[in-house]
């Protein structure tokens, strides 16, 4: 189904897509994720897109492990393929503060969590993040975080930045996803694009251009998924 394969991704070669998909990533997907998944794009259909790809998924997993990360932050959930790679991948008492609006989305992933003894890892807060951040610090929450992975509103994603790199400890990675947005980054104001796109668009190549320019933090921008910037807190 091309929803599953080519949706959500930076990647335009379906015929690429799906060979790295269906060599490297599908074969080594966690049961609940692949029922996750599909569960998904049979509820949602065209915004199923929401979710991150497998592959992706595949890399935050790997990364949390090479970290050795124990306490993580996501802001948007929708309905958690990204969450569930998270809590898969940290150790029993590992912690993620999972934070949106919408807990329909994350029951609809809920089950499938569930099954995979997951939950008692997760603190799903339904809020808009920026209360929740701001409640965090004032907790006494600042760089108690190993990392942190944003994939909500693209114009509070500075806003979230600023939070974060008091929550993350140094050390400690920001991820963003959407960074290269379907490739409308290096579109013309001229060109069509779907009204979805256009209306983030500034949002997301303001991002990069503050990211690009912050000496807090290391930075590297990745071709997975729709983009995905990881931001190492230095100072």
């Amino acid at each position: 189904m091309k929803d599953q394969i080519t949706a959500g991704t930076i990647l335009q070669s379906e015929a690429l897509s799906k060979y790295i998909l269906e060599t490297s990533t599908y074969p080594r997907e966690h049961e609940q994720l692949k029922q996750l998944r599909m569960a998904t794009v049979d509820k949602y259909q065209f915004w199923s897109l929401m979710n991150v790809t497998a592959d992706e998924g595949q890399f935050i997993s790997m990364l949390l492990k090479i970290m050795n990360a124990k306490k993580t932050i996501e802001i948007g959930v929708f309905t958690g393929y990204s969450l569930l790679s998270t809590a898969l991948a940290l150790p029993h008492d590992g912690k993620i503060v999972a934070i949106d609006p919408d807990r329909e989305a994350y029951e609809t992933g809920l089950p499938f969590i569930q099954k995979a003894n997951m939950e008692h890892k997760i603190q799903f807060i339904q809020s808009g993040a920026m209360k929740v951040l701001d409640e965090l610090l004032i907790k006494g929450e600042e760089e108690t975080f190993d990392f942190a992975f944003v994939d909500a509103d693209k114009e509070n994603y500075i806003n979230y930045h600023e939070k974060l790199l008091k929550l993350v400890k140094v050390g400690g990675i920001i991820a963003y996803d959407n960074t290269l947005w379907s490739g409308t980054v290096v579109a013309s104001e001229d060109d069509e694009m779907e009204g979805f796109l256009k209306g983030c668009r500034g949002h997301i190549m303001d991002l990069n251009t503050f990211l690009a320019k912050d000496h807090r933090i290391e930075l590297a921008q990745l071709s997975i998924g729709d983009g995905v910037t990881l931001c190492k807190r230095i100072k």
